[in-house]
């Protein structure tokens, strides 16, 4: 059951219709007053989270917070801020406030927000923010130096400079947008058209209309002509996030227009051609799913010309510090936000934590703790969930302390126990510099302290793409 604390009864009628399509009852308060009142009655006590609308909060939402917080701990509050206002939203988290949402509320980022309130899998600030704040996450934060992850990025970056189809595969929150942005911007067309389409957002009846478009009177519903997501990226790129989520009959639309590159809306007889850049992103391995007969083979093979396999945050752990160093960097530009530091402790803990949410949840984590933080540095007591978490299930870490063994990105053990061969220490050595140093091969001879020559004589004796 939702709390909505909202003044005006048009809106509430709207956002509680918005909430029960994802199977919430709602109860309306017009003021904090009131709405602090109702957590003490019978229906307050069956509450599952709150929403309190800026409009009705103005002036007294930390002293409401904080009273509703005295009332029911564990309550998630999420606070409904006006468009481009982060000043009231950094409030909001500051008093306590689980979440922030921004208008125009739409019903995916309001069952999005409300399913994070509700999730039992972390503690309060390592639930991850289901509202961005403004600034996006640029191409230099793609941080890291396991040699995985280098190989990952060595192929978006070849990738890029050709127009061939790419295929994103990783865990949800391991940077599958930020790479795929990337692609587009590092391609022969930076300035062209970039339209992105979650395809798990959309219905399985609406996702074909609204990729392909439709003509009037295609289908009930369906009042007027509409352009597809397709043809507004022709010349530039079309990002399909979670494409394992597309239906099969869209996705036989989808190959047919990777081999033909003509277009034809749901309903039309005329077809159009099209230029566009197909980057599509994964949670899943596709080749299961195709498998498993849920995605269709020649789709996956026109789709995935170029595959990219970002790996989870658990297996960057030497990435995570530097990770977090950047992240909190990048935090402190924001608007309210100040520089903060993250002490040693602390930066311990992040590479023993598992991070299950990946590099999204890190920077969520580290967002909420700055909107409450005190002083100039963040340490481990300003993250209690991961400390609760840490002490409540240590043999759950999978062995994240780093080992003595480990280098920057470089293992020396087998998993038997044994040494590695010198021939492998010494390519992983070279892949991370060249990966460290952005491919400046002077640079990476100097730094390893050898001449050009021999740098160049051991890549082709070791194999090395210069490029990984």
């Amino acid at each position: 059951m939702l709390l909505l604390v909202d003044s005006e009864e048009a809106q509430c009628r709207f956002v509680a219709s918005l909430a029960a399509r994802g199977g919430w009852r709602t109860l309306f308060a017009a003021d904090c007053e009131r709405a602090v009142a109702t957590l003490g009655t019978h229906d307050g006590l069956l509450l599952d989270a709150v929403l309190i609308d800026e409009r009705a909060a103005r002036g007294g939402i930390a002293e409401t917070i904080e009273i509703m917080r005295q009332w029911r701990p564990s309550l998630p509050i999420i606070f409904l801020a006006e468009a481009g206002r982060r000043g009231p939203a950094l409030d909001a988290l500051r008093a306590g406030a689980s979440d922030f949402l921004d208008k125009p509320l739409t019903a995916e980022r309001l069952h999005a927000a409300l399913d994070h309130a509700i999730a039992p899998r972390f503690g309060h600030e390592l639930r991850p923010l289901s509202e961005k704040f403004a600034a996006p996450l640029s191409v230099e934060e793609i941080i890291g130096s396991t040699p995985a992850f280098r190989t990952a990025l060595a192929i978006a970056a070849k990738a890029a400079r050709t127009r061939v189809p790419v295929l994103i595969e990783g865990e949800p929150g391991t940077g599958k947008a930020l790479v795929a942005a990337a692609i587009h911007h590092a391609g022969l067309r930076p300035r062209a058209p970039l339209v992105a389409v979650d395809c798990g957002h959309h219905s399985d009846a609406m996702i074909g209309p609204m990729l392909f478009g439709h003509e009037r009177g295609a289908f009930a519903g369906a009042f007027e002509r509409r352009i597809g997501e397709i043809a507004k990226a022709d010349g530039g790129t079309l990002i399909l996030d979670r494409i394992e989520r597309l239906p099969l009959d869209a996705q036989a639309l989808l190959a047919d227009l990777l081999e033909t590159s003509i277009v034809t809306p749901i309903g039309g007889t005329m077809s159009q051609p099209v230029d566009v850049r197909f980057v599509a992103s994964s949670t899943v391995s596709l080749k299961q799913r195709a498998r498993d007969g849920l995605f269709r083979e020649d789709l996956l093979a026109r789709i995935s010309i170029a595959e990219v396999n970002l790996p989870p945050l658990r297996d960057r752990r030497v990435d995570i510090a530097a990770l977090a160093r950047h992240l909190m960097a990048r935090i402190g530009t924001l608007p309210g936000m100040s520089a903060m530091s993250l002490s040693h402790d602390l930066l311990d803990a992040f590479a023993g934590w598992r991070w299950p949410g990946n590099v999204r949840q890190l920077h969520d984590a580290l967002v909420r703790a700055a909107c409450n933080a005190q002083g100039p540095q963040l340490g481990l007591e300003d993250f209690p969930g991961l400390a609760a978490e840490r002490a409540r299930a240590p043999e759950d870490m999978g062995g994240a302390s780093l080992m003595p063994g480990d280098g920057i990105g470089v293992t020396l053990y087998r998993a038997d126990g044994n040494l590695r061969a010198l021939a492998d220490i010494e390519a992983d050595v070279i892949r991370l510099a060249i990966g460290h140093y952005r491919g400046r091969m002077s640079e990476v001879a100097r730094r390893l302290g050898i001449g050009r020559s021999t740098l160049y004589r051991k890549l082709a004796d070791l194999g090395i793409d210069t490029a990984a």
